[in-house]
């Protein structure tokens, strides 16, 4: 018999996050990736409690690893929507 497979944690159902912590000489765009790969594998529609929970969790990692950066930029607000394209932006005025 196999051994029985541990349940899957809510905050890190694939543990993509667990494992880009171990993984030595990761960069900051692999670290990206991983993060975007988390986000679509999350049940919920917001990720910012689970981000700030993950954050809490590998709180004791080096500050200077890029999963941490990402998680930090993960936090921060959406740049607001600029109007692009138009009537006005095609058309000079006179």
């Amino acid at each position: 018999m196999s051994p029985a497979k541990p349940p899957a944690d809510p905050l890190d159902p694939k543990g993509l996050m667990r494992e880009s912590f171990r993984i030595d000489g990761i960069t900051e765009a692999e670290c990206r990736s991983i993060f975007v790969d988390w986000a679509l594998s999350l049940d919920a529609s917001a990720p910012r409690p689970a981000i700030e929970a993950l954050l809490v969790r590998h709180a004791g990692q080096p500050a200077d690893h890029p999963m941490l950066g990402v998680l930090r930029e993960g936090l921060a607000d959406a740049p607001r929507p600029t109007r692009r394209g138009g009537r006005a932006a095609r058309v000079a005025e006179v």
